[in-house]
């Protein structure tokens, strides 16, 4: 839907993901920070742990979750939709773009093979995919961010207030967060038919996505799931043809400290060996 700068630490990819088949996964983490928003099923995070249909979960970089089982049950292949954003987290370590991942799986496999989240190399090496794509892009070892919060965050957004915005009340918004001190942020914004919002932030990115109804976003028209990007200091106008519902997400600029944090670790899960990690065969 949306993506960023691949040479930038602030680099993102907004997809809308599809559920084709059943899908499993095991514990995991990543480098980067996440927004989901399940618009069409739930999400089976593992361990007990639900993300339901509307409600919106941040993943923080670092924290592992899992092992996910989400079996399609019922539903049709491709029926269970959501909203997925990627993107590099205050760490500054950055988010690898889907080109450049495609790229280094493709030259991997001419030295290996991949099976499920694993790497297979000749040698009889096995390893985590991800941080063995991660050294191929950018010649250096993954850092995993300790992770600054203790699970994933959920807001359910019927539980939050519709308040006015800017003092206008025929739209309104529910805030639903913001998080680590990059100050991300997540927001529901709601106008009323015929209304005229004029959005401006001089520090941050806007990603936006309609949920619902339908309006023009400077003069072009937009309905569900139409997504669009305001990038800091630029005003973004949304007029609404009927009520119209959006999912806002802000990303300030990313600052470093002046000192690098030690809080990372450089294995998959902590305190495993990469032998540790490899598939079990089942018993």
């Amino acid at each position: 839907m949306l993506k960023g700068d691949p040479d930038s630490r602030d680099n993102f990819m907004y997809i809308l993901g599809r559920q084709d088949a059943d899908f499993a996964m095991p514990r995991h983490r990543h480098n980067f920070d996440q927004i989901r928003l399940p618009i069409s099923g739930a999400m089976n995070l593992g361990r007990g742990l639900i993300l339901e249909e509307g409600q919106v979960g941040y993943f923080p970089e670092g924290l592992s979750y899992g092992p996910q089982d989400d079996p399609l049950g019922e539903a049709a292949p491709g029926e269970r939709l959501q909203l997925v954003l990627q993107f590099g987290g205050a760490s500054g370590y950055g988010f690898m773009s889907i080109e450049q991942r495609r790229k280094a799986w493709d030259e991997l496999l001419e030295h290996g093979k991949f099976v499920g989240p694993y790497y297979h190399r000749e040698d009889g090496k096995v390893q985590w995919g991800l941080n063995t794509i991660w050294e191929h892009v950018f010649g250096e070892r993954l850092k995993y961010p300790s992770p600054r919060y203790k699970n994933v965050q959920i807001a359910d957004p019927k539980r939050f207030n519709w308040l006015p915005l800017d003092d206008n009340e025929r739209v309104e918004h529910k805030f639903m967060g913001a998080f680590s001190e990059r100050g991300v942020w997540i927001e529901m914004i709601r106008l009323s038919e015929g209304a005229t919002w004029a959005g401006l932030d001089e520090r941050a990115r806007r990603l936006l996505v309609v949920l619902s109804g339908s309006g023009t976003a400077e003069s072009k028209d937009i309905t569900r799931l139409t997504a669009i990007q305001a990038d800091p200091g630029e005003t973004l106008r949304l007029t609404a043809s009927s009520e119209l519902g959006v999912f806002l997400i802000g990303l300030p600029e990313i600052v470093l400290p002046r000192t690098e944090s030690d809080e990372y670790d450089l294995e998959e899960m902590p305190g495993q060996t990469e032998s540790a990690q490899q598939p079990q065969p089942a018993a």
